[in-house]
């Protein structure tokens, strides 16, 4: 059952080009639809978390990373009465816009694209969903409706000018409202987002022995999920324990984000998603002293596993490579697939072409931007380490 603060289907501010309803879908769940079956919700498989694709079956990718946080989104909407299937779109949409490689491959796209505007992983994702999928006879990009662009746009709080060029450019046609805080459901996929990367990169990391369970066990939260379970059972074995302290943990966080929201909702006294946008703070938090555990626990991540010696070398690895290629295309853009040389042909100047190259590189996974290097390189360190 919705509360009063849901964003209803039928309230919808519409899409760019208007469009019949559904028989049979609301609008968010058409929506929803349309990110699933997107080439780049696909490609998501292919590009890593924070292990590159091929180091291991069982790491996180962008694809189980966005099911991860779509299933903890629907979760916490469904208990505040909010919208699930809005929160699950903005959800499963929120991380199109990464490049290869994962914050490393953004990190090089940003410094190269510095002359040209940057780079912003959310905002190409409001690119891909607007301008790059193009698949329908009637426009280009997904049409998706104005509440799920705001949440894909916003989920992270306002986005103050100068923006993104990728951003300003479709906003000049829709407006988006980009100074305010977006809708309660965009706010709820954004903490569901922080509660799935908390959880997954513990898992990820005790799987690629950079740390241990005894390491886990001294931190705040994961100190006591651990005692539980050796108290209730004593002798687990190793991967069963360290799998009911972690589910234990990701509970935690959900509820903690379930209660905290719920009371700040309350103390805000808005009845609408009006009402939330214009309250100037966002209300979809953890309570202050999860904040400072999680905070501590961040800083162990950076230290142990981000900032690891093997972590370090692939970031080395694959930032030539982005720097590489875009040279390369930007260099000779006849090296660009013939789809896009209509795009070329379009760009203006200089940093036009710079544009469309980070579109073209922003799109690709892992593998076959670490074979694209090779075809136009040969075999670096990174491919050797794959059997390419």
């Amino acid at each position: 059952m919705f509360s009063t603060l849901a964003t209803r289907a039928e309230d919808s501010r519409g899409r760019l080009f208007p469009e019949d309803s559904s028989t049979f879908r609301s609008a968010f769940q058409r929506d929803r639809d349309r990110i699933i079956h997107s080439s780049a919700f696909r490609r998501l498989k292919h590009k890593t978390q924070v292990f590159v694709e091929h180091e291991g079956d069982y790491f996180r990718t962008r694809l189980t990373h966005s099911i991860e946080v779509a299933q903890v989104a629907r979760t916490i909407a469904g208990a505040l009465g909010l919208n699930a299937e809005l929160t699950e779109a903005v959800a499963l949409a929120h991380d199109l816009g990464h490049p290869p490689f994962g914050h490393t491959g953004e990190e090089a796209l940003h410094r190269l694209m510095a002359p040209h505007g940057g780079f912003d992983h959310n905002a190409q994702a409001i690119r891909i969903v607007t301008s790059l999928e193009r698949h329908y006879a009637r426009f280009d990009g997904l049409n998706l409706t104005w509440e799920t662009l705001e949440g894909i746009a916003k989920h992270n709080g306002p986005v103050p000018a100068p923006r993104p060029y990728a951003l300003e450019d479709y906003n000049r046609l829709h407006d988006l409202e980009l100074d305010t805080h977006a809708g309660p459901e965009a706010q709820v996929a954004a903490l569901a987002d922080d509660v799935a990367y908390n959880n997954h990169d513990l898992h990820d990391g005790l799987r690629a022995g950079l740390f241990t369970e005894d390491d886990l066990a001294t931190l705040p939260v994961l100190d006591s999920c651990f005692a539980e379970v050796d108290r209730l059972y004593p002798g687990l074995e190793a991967h069963r324990r360290r799998h009911e302290a972690l589910r234990r943990f990701f509970g935690i966080l959900v509820e903690d984000v379930i209660d905290t929201t719920c009371a700040r909702l309350g103390e805000a006294g808005a009845r609408t998603a009006a009402e939330v946008r214009g309250l100037g703070y966002p209300v979809a938090r953890f309570s202050a002293g999860l904040w400072r555990d999680l905070k501590e626990i961040r800083g162990f991540l950076f230290r142990r596993m981000y900032r690891a010696p093997s972590v370090v070398a692939m970031r080395q690895e694959v930032t030539q490579v982005v720097e590489e290629l875009f040279g390369a295309y930007c260099a000779d853009p006849s090296l660009l697939p013939e789809e896009w040389q209509r795009d070329v042909a379009r760009a203006a100047g200089e940093t036009g072409l710079a544009r469309v190259v980070t579109d073209y590189i922003a799109g690709m996974t892992d593998r076959f931007a670490l074979q694209e290097h090779a075809r136009l390189f040969g075999k670096g360190a990174a491919l050797r380490a794959m059997g390419i």
